[in-house]
């Protein structure tokens, strides 16, 4: 049950990426690609991706070397989409702070772009220490994505929390699947990479990493297209006082021309 191409492994790496398929092509018929252009391109290319990947992982003719190679480059791309999400979640969290917003976007695009480019570096010219190169490639690269999606993640959930920053509920959706899989995804490959299990549980963690998978689809699924009830009426409260609206009104004046 917990082996490779077992029918759980074969379910738990199907259906994740089918049901993105499906909510990638709902969110175009909603319209609401537009609105969440990022994750609908992070969807659809998830989808894609298994479309390939999958078939050269059952075909006998494709080697195991073209496989993680292939698979390596696949995450690249991935990690790019990864946080471009992120950094959308970012704007909208702190929409009423143009500035930051702004800012924020920027550095983490730019940050996550300068973290693929290094990461990629390192795994390509690192010593192998596994005859498939790939695979320790793709070791390096989800590591080192996964320590810093996560840690993003967990800023911005602390953040609206001490600010008090309202969600929208479908990017709280987005940001609440993406998160839990990060921290997940994160431990797995921490605890594989560094061998803190005996090699007989391997086949557990991985089937856990997929099953992290479908968890934050059917997350998404739920906040994405199940409507948001109506917020019950509160009397209105006043803000604390913080320092949001004093930094982005110095980095308005520090990025005007």
């Amino acid at each position: 049950m917990f082996q490779a191409h077992s029918f759980l492994w074969h379910y738990l790496w199907v259906a994740p990426n089918v049901l993105l398929g499906v909510l990638a092509g709902v969110l175009w018929k909603r319209k609401l690609h537009k609105e969440f252009r990022s994750f609908f391109l992070f969807a659809w290319f998830e989808f894609v991706q298994w479309l390939v990947l999958y078939p050269m992982d059952l075909l006998p003719r494709i080697s195991a070397a073209t496989f993680w190679t292939t698979y390596w480059v696949s995450e690249i791309l991935e990690s790019v989409l990864f946080f471009l999400v992120v950094s959308d979640v970012f704007v909208s969290l702190f929409s009423q702070y143009e500035a930051l917003a702004r800012f924020g976007k920027l550095l983490i695009r730019w940050g996550g772009a300068l973290l693929i480019v290094t990461a990629a570096g390192i795994a390509a010219y690192a010593p192998a220490q596994n005859r498939y190169w790939g695979i320790q490639a793709n070791n390096i690269l989800e590591e080192a994505i996964y320590v810093v999606v996560s840690g993003l993640m967990l800023l911005l959930f602390a953040s609206a929390a001490y600010f008090r920053l309202a969600w929208q509920h479908k990017v709280y959706g987005i940001a609440l699947g993406l998160g839990f899989s990060a921290c997940i995804h994160l431990a797995a490959w921490a605890i594989s990479a560094n061998r803190i299990l005996p090699g007989s549980t391997h086949n557990i963690i991985d089937l856990i990493d997929m099953a992290t998978s479908h968890v934050a689809v059917l997350i998404w699924f739920y906040y994405l297209l199940i409507p948001e009830k109506a917020p019950a009426k509160q009397p209105s409260v006043s803000l604390p006082e913080n320092n949001l609206a004093v930094w982005n009104r110095e980095l308005e004046r520090f990025l005007q021309p």
